[in-house]
C-alpha cells in the first residue's frame, strides 16, 4: 500500500462540528486536539467541509542533543577554556579596548 503525502487514511469516528459550533467551543477542541483526545476535527459550513483540524507532528527533543557533532574543525591544541582576548573589556567606561 502506498500512501501519498496529502491522504489522509479514513477515521470511523471524526468529530465533525460546524462553524458556529466550533466558534464556541474553539479552546476545548484545540485542548483536546493538543492532549490527544483527538486525532482529528472536520469544521463544516453549510454541509461542507470547510477545514480539518488535526495536531502538530510530535517533536523528538533527543533529535536535538548531538545534532551538529562532527559539524565544528577545532585546530589541534585549541583549548575552549582559555579566553579569546587578552586585556580585559573596561565596560564601565563604555570602552571595549585599550
Amino acid at each position: 500500500m502506498v500512501i501519498q503525502n496529502d491522504y489522509i487514511p479514513p477515521m470511523t469516528n471524526v468529530p465533525t462540528f460546524t462553524v458556529t459550533e466550533f466558534k464556541a467551543k474553539c479552546l476545548d477542541i484545540l485542548d483536546r486536539l493538543g492532549s490527544g483526545k483527538l486525532d482529528r476535527v472536520e469544521v463544516t459550513k453549510r454541509g461542507r467541509v470547510m477545514a480539518v483540524l488535526t495536531p502538530p507532528p510530535a517533536q523528538d527533543a533527543d533529535g536535538l542533543f548531538g545534532c551538529l557533532k562532527g559539524q565544528t574543525i577545532m585546530p589541534d591544541g585549541f583549548d575552549l577554556t582559555q579566553p579569546v582576548i587578552d586585556e580585559l573589556p573596561s565596560a564601565a567606561d563604555g570602552v571595549l579596548h585599550r
